[in-house]
């Protein structure tokens, strides 16, 4: 890392530099992390029409939606300038995050400071080169929980692999609305 690099950065050889931002320096980038959610997960892109679907316009809903929890912090991933990913989070209570139907199959400690981890995407072409990885690093760095949490899609044979190799274990079915999601934790080492 060079010298001029701020405190916050983190770079590779690669020269991808990964920033961690809260919520004044998320919010102008709003736009650009829906492309990028846009572009990493092409079978929600189209807006649905009764909204409730995922959707691009769901999704800044949901960003802008998130902004109010204390300790909101993005982490962004950067290649020559350009932002190419990005992870999002923040401390919550395991009521607010796990919900009352899972919540006794959670284990007593996982439910004590904990990051629920939003979502964390990668632009196609800069996927398959740990960025993912290092996105997860970052923010969990920076957020500092004991227990992080995330939902995937059972269909998602990529995301599931990565939060697989980083350490996460499923603990049950997470319903919401017509979907059903993975609930995933892990503790943070």
């Amino acid at each position: 890392m060079t010298r001029a690099m701020a405190n916050n950065d983190i770079a590779a050889a690669d020269e991808t530099v990964i920033r961690v931002h809260g919520v004044s320096q998320t919010q102008p980038l709003v736009d650009t992390l829906a492309d990028i959610w846009a572009d990493a997960h092409p079978e929600f892109a189209a807006n649905s029409p009764d909204g409730r679907a995922r959707s691009v316009a769901s999704f800044r809903r949901q960003v802008n939606g998130h902004f109010r929890h204390a300790g909101f912090t993005l982490a962004a991933a950067y290649q020559s300038g350009t932002l190419v990913g990005f992870g999002y989070g923040f401390p919550c209570s395991a009521e607010y995050w796990y919900g009352a139907e899972l919540l006794p199959d959670i284990p007593t400690d996982a439910r004590e400071d904990l990051m629920g981890l939003c979502e964390l995407a990668v632009r196609p072409g800069w996927q398959s080169q740990g960025i993912g990885t290092r996105l997860h690093q970052r923010l969990v760095e920076a957020v500092a929980p004991r227990w992080t949490s995330l939902l995937v899609r059972p269909d998602n044979p990529r995301g599931r692999a990565l939060y697989d190799r980083l350490g996460y274990r499923y603990a049950g079915p997470y319903r919401n609305g017509d979907e059903t999601y993975d609930l995933l934790i892990a503790r943070v080492e």
